[in-house]
């Protein structure tokens, strides 16, 4: 399918070939990607091809991953292998460098493993990248970065079951010589280090209508001619946190005064997925809004900061003194209110009722 502008798009002609499934499943999600682009909505989409919103952001991501490791010339073994099947895998990739995704899929390949094993891949991938040195014995490949968080974990176990577990899948994936010799030495050496526990991440999900934000325009002081108060900006707010944008790209979004909020002497608001938080199981991730005090840059054992990751902004938690430049403390993440009938809560009559 070729690619065109949103304002050439043939949008039936899209729609028709995604629901006779035409083409691989990597210009499936281009096709989706251009539709979406031009004001096609993921509900409107599904109803004319049956690919539902979760599938739809499936192929889109792993599309997007999959042109990623065409540019980054990934293997022809890789490139055929994942242009025919793979989205679901490729998917998990998503928040790794393009040099990462790249050894990713390779690795993944060569090892025949499914979704669920790419998003651990992805995990420890990401994991073992934040470490400010190589640890001792262990190189910069994906296979190492599985081993080395076996070989963590397996050191922190006491129950034997379980460390001979960890041991067994370290050296499965082990990619050096050296990453296998310090696993090995795991099974004679038995000593237990204590886990440090990460602090909890400070969540705050709303519970009610009255603590969502609304923001209103001020025209002015009354006398005001009828201009004035036509010329005044249309605020819409973009769910879940309600955000609004106007005068370009500029966007607000107001939050109750909680202490957090209220203390905080440079707050900046940021938006992302709950999986790109550190220490987080997530298994259906939901958006969320991370306020992090730029003015609060001293770093602390017991807080999460936005640090500077190659020029990218990054969420870490760093047990001992960093070297990487910390952008901001990390007071409140935001969760969007649960609301179980949108339609419902509109009409207050029923409500009453």
């Amino acid at each position: 399918m070729t690619q065109l502008p949103p304002n050439e798009l043939d949008i039936e002609a899209a729609l028709t070939s995604l629901r006779q499934k035409q083409g691989s499943w990597v210009e499936w999600g281009q096709a989706i990607a251009q539709l979406q682009k031009a004001g096609q909505t993921p509900q409107q989409i599904f109803e004319a091809t049956g690919f539902e919103p979760v599938q739809q952001n499936q192929v889109i991501v792993g599309a997007q991953v999959y042109a990623s490791l065409e540019k980054t010339d990934a293997s022809e073994a890789v490139r055929s292998h994942f242009t025919q099947k793979g989205s679901d895998i490729l998917y998990e990739l998503r928040l790794l460098n393009n040099a990462e995704r790249v050894a990713a899929a390779d690795f993944i390949l060569h090892h025949r493993l499914d979704a669920d094993m790419a998003k651990e891949v992805a995990r420890d991938m990401k994991e073992f990248s934040r470490l400010r040195n190589l640890p001792e014995g262990f190189a910069n490949h994906p296979g190492d970065a599985m081993a080395y968080q076996c070989w963590r974990l397996a050191r922190q176990k006491s129950d034997l079951q379980e460390r001979s577990r960890l041991i067994a899948k370290g050296l499965k994936f082990a990619h050096s010589d050296t990453a296998r010799q310090k696993i090995e030495q795991l099974l004679v050496d038995f000593t237990v280090v204590p886990k440090r526990p990460a602090p909890t991440i400070p969540f705050y999900r709303p519970d009610s209508e009255d603590q969502l934000p609304r923001l209103i325009p001020v025209v002015g002081e009354m006398p005001l001619k009828s201009a004035e108060i036509q010329a005044a900006p249309i605020l819409e707010a973009v769910e879940p946190f309600r955000i609004v944008k106007y005068a370009g790209e500029q966007a607000w979004v107001a939050l109750p005064g909680w202490q957090t909020i209220r203390s905080a002497e440079d707050p900046v608001a940021i938006l992302c997925q709950s999986d790109r938080l550190p220490n987080q199981s997530v298994t259906e991730p939901e958006p969320v809004l991370v306020v992090a005090d730029r003015h609060a840059r001293e770093w602390d054992v017991n807080s999460y900061f936005v640090c500077d990751a190659e020029g990218e902004a990054d969420f870490r938690w760093f047990e001992t003194q960093p070297d990487v430049k910390l952008l901001g403390k990390i007071v409140v993440v935001v969760r969007p209110k649960r609301i179980l009938d949108e339609e419902l809560t509109k009409d207050s009559w029923q409500i009453d009722e």
